[in-house]
This record gives structure tokens, C-alpha cells and sequence, in this order.
């Protein structure tokens, strides 16, 4: 079984996604538009669960899907939809998850979204402070529930979600 966990800010985040960037480009080639390290690992300073989150922009859902097989040889899960429509997910690490890949075809307004509220957390420290507080006592009170954890972070999501898309918006 999977044990959540939320640590400090590790350093070495950035470097590990740039790792898995150039695995990614190698294994998805012309599919791929766009790789961006998104979620809490992307924010410097901030507490997360040590999941490297991934966001890809394909040109394509079909033609991702036909690289379901050379995603599971570059060591990834697939796990189509999961819950999120015209989203491709993939896992990687087993019950020891190292990376998470959301997949939209360019253009998805779900980009928008979590390249928004990425930057509003990197550019509002003291709103990344919070968010690092709420999601240790989340962790405490979730009792390794998955679904619990993120339903408790949920409000202040997307509280906060709305104040990104505005200020992204109006260029701020």
C-alpha cells in the first residue's frame, strides 16, 4: 500500500524532472508539444508530497495512446482518464510514486489552470506558506487516504485557483 507523505522542499526536484523531460521527449517525440513541471515540486520553498507532477501538452490524445507502450517501457503506468476528462494520466514507482504525467491536447483549458495556479504559488510566497501549513495538517488528519487528503486541500485549491486565473488574466 501506497503511505502518503508530505517532506520540506527538496532541491534536487527541478533536476529530477529535467531528467524525466528528456526521457519524456525520447519516448513521446512529435507527439509532444509542451513538458512543464507543475504541482507542488515546481514551487521552490514549498512542502509536498515527493512526486515530481508533469504536465504534457500533446498534439494528440489518439496518438499518445498509441505510445501507450513505449510509456510503459520508459517505466509508467497508464492510466487513461483516471476521473479527469480528456486527461491521459500516467504513474511511475509503483506503491512508491516518483512521478505523475497529466496529459491534454494542446490547448485544454486544464493547461491554463495548472500553469496559473503554479505561478500564482511562485510568485505569492506567503499564500505557498499557507498552502505548505494546510497540506501537513491534511496529512496528519488524512490517515494515508489519498482521496481524503486532496479533499481537504480542495477548498483552498480552488479558492485560491480563481485569484490565479484572474491575475493571469489581467497579466499579472
Amino acid at each position: 500500500m501506497r503511505k502518503l507523505t508530505v517532506i520540506d522542499y527538496n532541491e534536487n526536484w527541478p533536476a529530477l524532472f529535467e531528467t524525466e523531460r528528456s526521457l519524456l521527449q525520447l519516448t513521446l517525440g512529435n507527439v509532444l508539444s509542451q513538458i512543464h513541471h507543475i504541482g507542488s515540486t515546481s514551487v521552490p520553498a514549498l512542502a509536498a508530497k515527493p512526486v515530481i507532477d508533469i504536465l504534457i501538452e500533446v498534439i494528440s490524445l489518439d496518438e499518445l495512446e498509441s505510445l501507450n507502450t513505449a510509456m510503459e517501457h520508459a517505466g509508467y503506468t497508464v492510466r487513461g482518464e483516471n476521473g479527469i476528462s480528456n486527461r491521459r494520466y500516467f504513474t511511475k514507482g509503483g506503491h512508491q510514486r516518483s512521478h505523475h504525467i497529466h496529459a491534454f491536447a494542446i490547448g485544454d483549458d486544464q493547461i491554463i489552470k495548472h500553469l496559473a495556479f503554479r505561478d500564482y504559488l511562485i510568485k505569492n510566497k506567503e499564500v505557498a506558506a499557507q498552502y505548505a501549513s494546510m497540506k501537513k495538517t491534511a496529512m496528519l488528519l488524512c490517515e494515508n487516504d489519498a482521496h481524503r487528503y486532496s479533499t481537504f486541500k480542495e477548498d483552498f485549491i480552488q479558492q485560491h485557483l480563481r485569484i490565479a486565473l484572474i491575475d493571469d488574466a489581467h497579466g499579472s
